[in-house]
């Protein structure tokens, strides 16, 4: 990232000036969203300062354990209170997104918002929304961005055991636990970095990958054995649930999480989808190997976005309609699954 010390020292300087700082986080936020998020929080409280933190909805399940987790505003069900908040700031951090659409029902309020704005994010493309904008897509997560420009701004190692949890949180769900994503050598020496500051890894782990219950195993068996359909031409899988499916197994946020990996573990296949139906339209979650853009993908079929190898989107209608409207597509990127997936074999 060029200039990292301008960066630290500007919003050093922005977080010195405020008196009434906000974060928010993401629609729909993932781990490394609530962790950069808490980690933020972390320093800024440490350095005497008020700091607040909105999620546009609710937090996934699997993530309520964390410390000071219970002090995120929830705004799609608390509107007085983060319309509030938002009124209130002078300065607002937004982390882990480039877009204000990924703010929900509080973008506008962020944009009309008279307070100073930062970014901090790991996504390609930012938009140029904020007065401050800290986009490194070299780092694994945004929580990885945010322990840099943490240590930079103290001069030395934060060594905060919330804060730590909070940035390898981050970390290993971005990451599925150095399963996918991008990921650096710097990636694994910050990891190094915060097990020799005592990280407690067995406890992390047990409550983000080994505590789902019997409805979440049961869905999971059922999507892959009767919602999953392959295309070993086109090097693609994807699973398919009906609203119907998820309330047959009592669907709760987060159960979903991991599922579109599952699918890469396939030999040959280097792009899966996950199509999950809502009330009047479809989300996606896309995940890739090598070098096929499951980013540009999403972007050109899905409005959504993300990272090369791992991405998002939503598209209106039945679920039917979009996994049509998938199949229908798909077609016009065999080239490129192809030459991913010949890449793989050398």
């Amino acid at each position: 990232m060029p200039e990292f010390g301008k960066y630290t020292k500007e919003l050093k300087k922005l977080i010195d000036e405020s008196d009434h700082i906000l974060i928010i986080c993401h629609i729909n936020p993932d781990g490394d969203a609530i962790g950069a998020m808490l980690a933020m929080r972390r320093w800024i409280i440490s350095q005497g300062k008020n700091a607040r933190m909105i999620s546009p909805n609710a937090l996934q399940q699997f993530l309520l354990w964390m410390e000071d987790v219970d002090q995120v505003v929830d705004f799609h069900h608390n509107i007085v209170e983060g319309t509030k908040l938002i009124d209130d700031a002078d300065l607002i951090i937004m982390v882990d997104f480039n877009s204000t659409s990924r703010m929900g029902k509080a973008e506008q309020l962020v944009v009309i918002s008279a307070a100073k704005k930062v970014m901090i994010d790991h996504h390609p493309d930012p938009g140029n929304f904020a007065d401050l904008v800290i986009s490194d897509v070299s780092r694994s997560s945004t929580s990885e961005l945010v322990y840099f420009l943490v240590n930079g701004m103290e001069g030395s190692e934060f060594s905060d055991p919330d804060f730590i949890t909070a940035v390898y949180v981050g970390i290993i769900t971005d990451t599925g636990n150095f399963e996918h994503g991008f990921y650096t050598g710097d990636t694994m020496r910050t990891v190094g970095h915060l097990l020799d500051m005592g990280v407690d890894k067995e406890l992390i782990h047990d409550h983000i990958f080994s505590n789902f219950s019997p409805d979440r195993i049961r869905l999971k068996g059922f999507a892959l054995h009767s919602r999953m359909v392959v295309h070993p031409e086109l090097h693609t899988a994807y699973i398919w649930l009906t609203k119907e499916d998820l309330d047959r197994f009592h669907h709760v946020k987060g159960d979903t999480e991991g599922f579109a990996n599952v699918l890469l573990t396939m030999k040959g296949i280097v792009l899966s989808v996950l199509f999950i139906e809502r009330t009047g339209f479809v989300k996606m979650s896309l995940r890739s190997k090598g070098s096929f853009n499951a980013n540009e993908l999403s972007r050109k079929c899905f409005n959504g976005g993300g990272h090369r190898n791992a991405a998002g989107g939503e598209m209106k209608g039945s679920i039917h309609e979009v996994v049509k409207h998938f199949e229908n597509t798909l077609p016009a990127f065999r080239q490129e699954l192809e030459m991913a997936a010949e890449e793989m074999m050398r």
